[in-house]
Formats: C-alpha cells, structure tokens, sequence
C-alpha cells in the first residue's frame, strides 16, 4: 500500500480507530486481487488502444464461497451503473460468488469469466448469478476495444491475498477519474470497541466520480483551493464526457453476524462516507453499494442438492447497529481519500492526463482550505 495513504500523512478521518492493514482484508478471510492492463499511448485507435483498463475481485472467504455463502444486502445511490446478481441478492439475501469491479463495457466478459471459473472449481451441476460491478473508464482507456478478457478474471482470482491491498490506478481502478484527479481503487477499515462488540467494517471503492469544486477532505472544502485553473482537469481536454460524469462502487465487509436486511441498512451507510467527499449529487453517476457479513456460517449455497431443515443463526439486535453504521461512512470517507493519494497521474488515450492528488497537494490545500472556510463565516451571526 506504499507511503501514500491518508494515515501516514497525518490526515484521520473520523473518530474509530482502522485495523491493522486499515484494508477490507481486515475482515478475517476477506482476499483482494488485482489484473491491470497498461499498454500504449497516443491517439485512439478502437481495438489497439492505448489500454489503460483492469479488474479487480474481492472473495468473501478463504475457499469456494458457493460452498459457504455469506449474507449480503445492497443500496442503489444513484442507478446510472450496472453491477450484476443483486436481483437474487434481494431476493435470498445471500452472495456466493466473488465480486469483480472493471470497466463499463467489460461486465459481460467478466461475468462470463466468473462463471466458468466457478465449474472449473466444482462439477456440481449448478446455476450461477455472479457479482460483477462497473465504472466508466473512456476517458482514458479505449473501452470500446473491451480489452478485459477471461485470463485476467483469472489472474486477478489467482493472486487475490488477505493483507494489504494495493490502491491507486490498479486492477478495475487502472483507468478512472475521481474529482476531475486520478482516481481507481481505495481501501480502509474500522474497529469497534469491544464493548460494541469488537466486529471490523471493510470498504473497498472504485472511485470515478465527482467535481472538483465538491472535494472536501475531513470536512475542508479542498476542491475550491486545488481549482482546475491550478491543477488541471481531464475533462478539459474532451467534449464528451463532462465532469461529474462516472460512477462510484463500494463494497463493505464485516464479520459481524448481520441478516440480510441488516446488510441492506449497512450498505446505506456509504452513502455518508460518499456525501462527506462531496460526491453523490450527480445524475451521470452510477453509485451502486454491496455489503456482505461473514458472521454466520454454514448456510447451504442455492442449488445445491440436500440442504439442511433448518440452519442456526446469529445476529445483532438492531439497537446495536449504530457504531457499525458509524465504521461504514468512516472507512468508504478514507477508502476514496486513499485512492486518490494512491492513483498518481495516468496519461491515456489522445494523451489525455488524469493528474494524481499528491501528498503535497493535499497538505497544502488542507492548510489553505481551513482558513478559506474560517473567511466565510467571518461577519456572519451565527
């Protein structure tokens, strides 16, 4: 995760303490795997590039989730997005397949991939609604060339690993856009006190959202300090794809024993981490939410043959709900900050530059931004 994340600049967001890798990992058997594909420069060409694309896959646990599925609930922010299986999530309230983030035009490929991989794992004979979720990438990448294929489906299943996670411009993330900066693929992680029952809340984002005029990092308003006059924007440079255009996904873990619907309410909470970045106003923006909770074990994968009569469960009254919700809006808040310090600058196609949120940067607006708030509510009767 390198010396670029928010934490190792000074910069806390919230109150609750991170986990040790202050990563989705840190929900125990929660793995993240990456395949980047960077090739190319210059003008378009559809089908050759230049290529700046991937995909990214997070596994529920250590083994064949189909075998061991988890709950899982959803929240559509704002629907300009596609991330496939939530019908049978809403419907079963169980996720049993690994979930992969990448690029708009790649979902179909990627959902293949899935598939197959699934019955090259188990000869069961069994049907499968895999988890496959999308952000717009065009504005760097040739994605009309659909560039993703099924080997890097596997490459980023094969080198899934708990631990830490690498951020930035990797994997699904290669080739976004976050508050007109280079943006992609973000972690972080909250632990509760054991007195609200010591469970860890997860995120990881794909973060290709925003304006820069929004960005507001720890509540200051950054974004009107690093003004585009300053620090240039990417969609200066196209007329099809106007700033505010993209899309957010979020994945959250927890090894909290939650229902399915308590995973819906859970998976609400990012909308909070969202608005406090300054994204979640634009109608262009697919921001799609997946939250899954690997406290129960044992419930029987849909299909497959002789399940049980019954299965015992444990959960949380919903009255303990509250400092998970509060572990949720922190760790999607720091999940995009990360990304952005991650991602660096990224030229693409037609040599389109996605300038990289340095650490600098961000210390020096934060320093400048304070004071900028302060003057506005100078004179003013409070």
């Amino acid at each position: 995760m390198g010396e670029k994340r928010a934490r190792d600049l000074g910069v806390t967001v919230g109150n609750l303490p991170a986990g040790p890798n202050n990563a989705i990992t840190d929900v125990e058997g929660v793995r993240v795997g990456h395949s980047t594909i960077i090739r190319g420069e210059g003008p378009l060409v559809v089908g050759e590039g230049p290529v700046r694309t991937g995909v990214t896959v997070v596994c529920p646990r250590e083994g064949f989730t189909r075998e061991n599925p988890v709950f899982a609930g959803s929240h559509r922010f704002n629907g300009n997005g596609e991330m496939t299986g939530l019908e049978w999530i809403r419907e079963a309230g169980a996720l049993e397949t690994p979930v992969a983030v990448t690029n708009t035009h790649s979902v179909g490929v990627v959902r293949d991939a899935l598939v197959a991989a699934e019955f090259e794992q188990s000869t069961e004979e069994y049907w499968v609604l895999p988890v496959v979720a999308e952000t717009y990438d065009g504005t760097l990448n040739d994605i009309n060339g659909q560039h993703v294929g099924p080997k890097h489906l596997r490459e980023a299943l094969a080198q899934a690993r708990t631990g830490s996670v690498t951020e930035g411009s990797v994997g699904g993330g290669t080739g976004m856009i976050c508050h007109e900066f280079k943006g992609g693929i973000g972690t972080a992680s909250r632990r509760l006190t054991e007195e609200a029952g010591g469970w860890t809340v997860g995120a990881l984002v794909q973060s290709n959202y925003g304006r820069r005029d929004m960005l507001r990092v720890d509540g200051a308003p950054v974004g009107r300090v690093l003004t585009t006059e300053r620090v240039p924007s990417p969609y200066e440079e196209v007329d099809w794809s106007p700033a505010g255009t993209g899309s957010i996904i979020v994945i959250l873990a927890t090894d909290a024993p939650l229902l399915p619907t308590q995973c819906d309410r859970l998976a609400q909470r990012a909308s909070i981490g969202l608005g406090r970045m300054g994204g979640g106003c634009d109608d262009a923006s697919g921001d799609i939410f997946l939250a899954f909770a690997t406290g129960n074990r044992g419930l029987p994968g849909s299909g497959l043959p002789n399940p049980p009569a019954t299965v015992p469960l444990a959960t949380i009254p919903n009255g303990r709900m509250t400092p998970l919700f509060y572990a949720a809006a922190e760790a999607t808040e720091e999940a995009i900050l990360n990304a952005l310090l991650a991602a660096g600058t990224v030229t693409g196609r037609d040599g389109i530059t996605a300038h990289g949120l340095t650490p600098d940067l961000l210390l020096s607006a934060l320093d400048e931004a304070r004071p900028f708030c302060a003057r506005q509510y100078q004179g003013r009767r409070v």
